[in-house]
């Protein structure tokens, strides 16, 4: 004997809860997991004029915000960085930090204010590259 209408749609709704409480469940922990990693996030101190001439590719990935970049280095300076992807939400602003080091020589700079995750990121990724790390 088969469901009645009644019965099929009370089967489609658990179902359709449970594949509900399984995504939040998913993006609970991507959530938490993201979070733990910026939070633990550590940078180290590099003199860019002991880094050879070359072009680097290097990447960093906290599970919701990810940067992939080219860094380019030429007579101990950065010439260079392109942000070949960079995965956020609200953070495009941060992509300004890729100024700011040029700018400065240096990769110690302030993290974009409303963009610090997504600053960091990037930043680790131009750390990486240089490197030669992966997270």
């Amino acid at each position: 004997m088969g469901l009645s209408k009644k019965g099929f749609v009370i089967v489609v709704l658990v179902a359709i809860l449970l594949i509900g409480a399984v995504i939040l469940a998913i993006y609970i922990t991507n959530l938490n997991d993201y979070r733990s990693r910026i939070q633990n996030m550590q940078f180290s101190n590099i003199d860019i004029a002991s880094i050879p001439d070359g072009t680097y590719t290097g990447e960093s990935d906290a599970n919701l915000v990810y940067a992939k970049v080219e860094v380019v280095v030429l007579d101990g300076t950065l010439v260079s960085i392109d942000l070949l992807r960079h995965d956020n939400g609200r953070g495009d602003s941060a992509e300004q930090i890729i100024d700011d080091m040029i700018e400065q020589q240096a990769l110690d700079v302030d993290a974009i204010s409303g963009a610090t995750s997504s600053s960091k990121v990037i930043r680790k990724a131009i750390e990486n590259a240089l490197t030669g790390n992966r997270d």
